[in-house]
């Protein structure tokens, strides 16, 4: 029996897949964080949304948070917003990173059966 990796398209369809995934999550933890930082510390939209934003990718806070409300938002926010981040780009990569372990994994096999014929001989 021989075993082939996935064609490259369908590592391409499931980066795609896993990419519109990404973007409505990230969509969906900015919103949370704006609506946290609008409602909890009284931020502008814009502002709460850039906020959000900035947290959620490791960057740190652009306006300073005021109230206590808003104080212990961003506290749990941005400890969540670290691990989800990183979370997120290992969805994103996930397909990329396991086409090119199989490449290894299939390549090692193939050198293998090679050695075993050329030993039979």
């Amino acid at each position: 029996m021989t075993l082939h990796p996935l064609p490259p398209t369908l590592m391409y369809q499931r980066l795609a897949r896993n990419g519109v995934i990404v973007l409505g999550l990230l969509s969906l933890a900015i919103a949370i964080g704006a609506l946290g930082y609008h409602y909890l510390d009284g931020l502008p939209w814009l502002d709460a949304a850039l906020n959000a934003a900035m947290i959620l990718t490791g960057m740190g806070p652009v306006n300073q948070v005021t109230t206590s409300a808003g104080k212990l938002f961003a506290i749990v926010y941005s400890l969540l917003s670290g691990v989800f981040f990183l979370t997120m780009v290992a969805v994103l990569l996930g397909p990329a990173v396991q086409h090119l372990l199989h490449r290894f994994h299939f390549d090692l096999e193939e050198q293998s059966s090679k050695r075993d014929q050329s030993s039979r001989k």
